[in-house]
């Protein structure tokens, strides 16, 4: 149950009064003088204003301490008083800056040797060790207090801006993923349509082909956009998701794009093996992001896909003989799915090549290392 900090200052006061009054009567067998009725007035109001020390600290402080040093001046003894001036220090202590802090740590030093005058003290070792030792302490505590309650408002900060930066991070992996599954498949439902229209009225067969070549991508995009969501819902409920297309499906997609009319080889080199589904994930994403801009921008071209199995790394590139895919765009380093391939690379630190060949044509050329770390990312990545 959450109280009011007024509640509580009231509640601390209240005990500390109390405390206060319980000693009143020691003061007669200490040798001092006894108190009446108006010392426990002082007494009391010495403590009323720490109700508001939360609120006014610094104004709390003074006042505590003018009421205490009339309290003393009329010669009752000083110990009564005491805890109210010593709360007050530290509070000031522990939410204002040191040079304010410092100067209410002095006044109740100043304070305590000006009681000791008053009561002609013989033990004036005793005053001053006092003075400056109680002060000091609770200055210290409360300066100590002040740096914990700076220390986790900076880490409340740094956690909200570690929160915000990881959602931003987040918003662009879907906004990747997005582009990358309805960009592709976009594009060939385009051709196929385009394809469709032409032969419609002189090619049957062409156009059932471009139509079930339409209906199977329209359903492979569904598939990807389903999955995504159930990866985006397993984040936040634990649900548990299908896997994310990998490099076994890079037959599937050179297929789709062949259908789509443009030719399309896939080689594959070394020793196939299982790497890290992020790893899978981000190598397949470039295969099909630089199909694409193959169908998007290079039409009537042929396009050649390698994949190479080596012992720490996998590489995969996509060529074309067209007369280059969107040369402007690599010149200015501008466009999502170009932005979309380097992040991805260097997200699994991997390098990425992508310009046109000097023999004509465009490459992307794409190396991803397949160490634990690796694989520890993508994981990651994932899930």
């Amino acid at each position: 149950m959450w109280i009011r900090p007024l509640v509580v200052d009231a509640l601390i006061v209240a005990a500390l009064t109390g405390v206060a009054l319980l000693l009143g009567p020691e003061a007669a067998r200490q040798g001092q003088n006894p108190l009446d009725g108006a010392a426990y007035a002082l007494v009391v109001l010495v403590h009323l204003p720490l109700v508001l020390r939360g609120r006014a600290p610094v104004l709390v402080c003074s006042l505590v301490h003018a009421i205490w040093l009339a309290y003393i001046t009329a010669g009752y003894w000083p110990v009564v008083c005491s805890f109210g001036p010593m709360l007050a220090v530290y509070t000031v202590a522990s939410g204002r800056v040191a040079r304010v802090s410092v100067a209410c740590a002095a006044l109740m030093g100043g304070v305590w040797i000006y009681a000791g005058a008053v009561n002609h003290t013989d033990s004036w070792a005793s005053v001053i060790g006092q003075a400056v030792v109680y002060p000091a302490m609770l200055w210290r505590f409360g300066f100590l207090a002040r740096r914990s309650n700076e220390l986790a408002r900076q880490l409340r900060r740094e956690q909200a801006e570690r929160a915000r930066r990881e959602v931003a991070e987040e918003r662009g992996r879907i906004a990747r993923e997005l582009h990358d599954v309805v960009a592709h498949h976009m594009s060939v439902i385009s051709v196929q349509t385009g394809l469709a229209r032409f032969v419609f009225d002189i090619d049957r067969q062409t156009t059932r082909t471009a139509l079930d070549t339409i209906e199977a991508t329209g359903k492979e995009a569904l598939e990807e956009l389903r999955r995504m969501l159930m990866v985006l819902r397993a984040s936040d409920e634990g649900a548990p998701a299908g896997p994310m297309p990998g490099l076994a499906r890079l037959g599937e997609m050179t297929e789709r794009v062949r259908a789509g009319g443009t030719e399309v080889a896939l080689t594959v080199e070394g020793v196939e093996r299982p790497v890290a589904p992020g790893v899978e994930l981000c190598a397949y994403r470039v295969v099909q992001e630089a199909l694409t801009n193959v169908l998007k921008h290079a039409p009537g071209a042929s396009a050649q896909v390698l994949l190479r199995y080596e012992p720490h790394q996998v590489t995969v590139s996509v060529t074309d003989d067209g007369e280059g895919v969107i040369p402007d765009r690599v010149r200015t380093g501008g466009g999502h799915g170009l932005l979309g391939m380097r992040e991805r690379a260097k997200l699994y630190g991997g390098q990425i090549d992508i310009g046109p060949q000097d023999q004509g044509g465009f490459a992307v050329r794409l190396i991803l290392p397949t160490s634990a770390r690796a694989a520890q990312q993508g994981d990651d990545t994932t899930t």
